[in-house]
């Protein structure tokens, strides 16, 4: 394991900056430093394209909106929805949870962890049960269980599902994770990057890695040319990805097994200290040259 402060594990050109948005790029405040506005308006300018790829839906990106560059493209929902945040958050591509295994796994954990309460994320809003606790209250929210929010239009009918929320009150967070990847993991994807037990689950395939080797397919990135940073473990697959990765110092332990390197803590500004690193590197290469 290799740290920020050490230059050797820094590619010496990378094409691609992937980078996950809470715990990681934004302060813990939800803000973004003058630092790391610095560092990404600097890395788009010497040509290196920087994705943010995070947990949020997309009307919650408002956060990152004004200082993204470029292409303008974000990558959503845990991999599920690709969005243009110079286009208001418009949705370019969903890789939808289908309604039927949404509820298939319902049936699934509240037999498996009895007390499990439920929230249904589509392209358009959340909705979500009566016990399930609302971290960010939606007043165009629906109040049902989760087998009526997920029948409320015909089965291929409606707002795409992009993610199935599971709340458990007692489960600790990692134990409820591995209880459902073990009782339904065969159907879906499941994660989390709270710090409560709370999962998120996509379609089975769809994560953060998948949809980012998607976009870099498209623009001819191969892996061992991205640089990636994370902090929960909903980045552990992107990290394994990228040919060069960085968990947080304030990471999870499942994070830093699977990055490359280390950096300081998100409230230090972590991904700017490192493309600043590899952009005093480029520039004394091509000096050197």
């Amino acid at each position: 394991m290799t740290s920020a402060t050490d230059p050797s594990p820094l590619p010496a050109t990378p094409r691609l900056i992937a980078t996950d948005l809470d715990g990681t790029l934004l302060r813990d405040d939800k803000s973004v430093s003058d630092r790391t506005i610095a560092a990404l308006a600097a890395a788009e300018e010497a040509g290196v394209e920087v994705f943010f790829v995070t947990g949020r839906p997309a009307r919650w990106m408002d956060v990152v909106s004004d200082h993204v560059h470029g292409h303008g493209l974000a990558i959503c929902a845990n991999g599920a929805a690709v969005v243009d945040l110079h286009a208001g958050g418009k949705l370019l591509e969903v890789r939808a949870l289908e309604r039927e295994t949404a509820l298939d796994v319902v049936t699934i954990l509240r037999g498996a962890a009895p007390g499990t309460s439920f929230a249904v994320e589509t392209t358009t809003g959340i909705h979500y049960e009566p016990d399930y606790p609302p971290f960010h209250v939606d007043p165009g929210a629906t109040v049902a269980t989760a087998e009526k929010l997920l029948h409320e239009e015909r089965l291929g009918e409606g707002a795409p599902v992009i993610k199935l929320l599971a709340h458990h009150p007692e489960l600790t967070p990692d134990g409820f994770l591995t209880l459902a990847r073990t009782a339904a993991g065969d159907l879906a994807s499941f994660t989390r990057s709270s710090p409560t037990a709370l999962l998120e689950v996509s379609g089975l395939g769809v994560s953060k890695a998948s949809t980012l080797a998607l976009c870099c397919a498209q623009r001819g990135i191969s892996s061992d040319e991205v640089v990636a940073f994370g902090d929960m473990p909903n980045d552990v697959e992107m990290l394994s990805w990228a040919g060069t990765s960085y968990a947080m110092g304030n990471a999870h332990p499942d994070v830093i097994a699977a990055a490359s390197g280390r950096t300081v803590a998100n409230n230090e500004d972590g991904v700017a200290v490192v493309i600043e690193q590899i952009l005093a590197q480029r520039a004394e290469s091509s000096e050197a040259v």
